[in-house]
């Protein structure tokens, strides 16, 4: 794979992506745990005060924050990886890479992100004495599935916003409709049974339910809807590239 040759270049983009996030900050990283801290204060009281969604048996602010992180990482990340083709104009057209580094090193800068602010989901689940079982272990897994399918994604609007730069904009929009398509906010048994195989065309709700049963010590993740969502993932991975490919020798002549 030629991203492997660039793996110092890899390294250094992603820790530039990483410092001039929160370059000239006083709280600096902090930031990381605040934001999603608030937000999920925030939605808990009005979901569970207010409008008193059912959860799993645990507090409403736990359930709500175990699908809140798996969340914002794939919408930071696209929304990031967006403009990482436009945001890099100047090196593209002056040397030759993989541009797909670009994007591989805008995510994982808000892989580490996702894993400060799940410092904060470790001291909940600690003090509200949930218990950890062996299933936690399948996160891993379902951790890869939702990064394959957020890579893909990624490649592709990436590329598109180039040409169109309608993109960011559709994505924004996007986000907002696919969130109150996601079980973030609510658990999917709320839905009438015989419109819940809408979530098994959306991986990314089979990926926040399997982290919520794994993590809230609900047992296995379901399987089927599991390799479903992978399947789709690499399904959307390969015409992604493919069409990534199809475009990189023009990158330079658009930006």
């Amino acid at each position: 794979m030629n991203v492997i040759r660039y793996r110092e270049l890899l390294s250094e983009l992603t820790k530039r992506e990483i410092k001039q996030r929160y370059k000239q900050s006083i709280l600096g990283y902090a930031w990381v745990m605040i934001n999603p801290l608030i937000q999920m204060l925030v939605m808990a009281f009005v979901f569970s005060k207010i409008m008193r969604i059912p959860t799993l048996g645990v507090p409403y602010s736990i359930f709500l924050y175990v699908g809140l992180l798996p969340w914002t990482l794939f919408s930071n990340s696209l929304l990031s990886a967006t403009n990482a083709l436009v945001g890099n104009a100047g090196l593209i057209t002056k040397i030759y890479f993989p541009r797909e580094i670009f994007i591989i090193s805008t995510i994982l800068a808000k892989i580490v992100d996702f894993l400060l602010a799940s410092l904060v989901l470790v001291v909940f689940m600690f003090v509200a004495r949930i218990p950890v079982t062996l299933h936690i272990l399948w996160v891993i897994p379902i951790f890869c599935i939702q990064q394959i399918f957020t890579y893909a994604l990624s490649l592709l609007v990436s590329a598109l916003n180039l040409f169109y730069r309608d993109v960011q904009y559709i994505i924004n929009l996007g986000l907002l409709v696919l969130m109150y398509m996601t079980p973030v906010i609510y658990p999917v048994e709320l839905f009438p049974q015989k419109y819940q195989w809408i979530f098994q065309l959306n991986p990314l709700a089979v990926i926040i339910n399997a982290y919520r049963k794994t993590i809230l010590g609900q047992g296995a993740p379901n399987f089927l809807s599991l390799g479903i969502a992978f399947g789709l993932s690499i399904v959307l991975l390969l015409m992604a590239q493919y069409i990534f490919k199809k475009l990189e020798g023009i990158f330079a002549d658009v930006v």
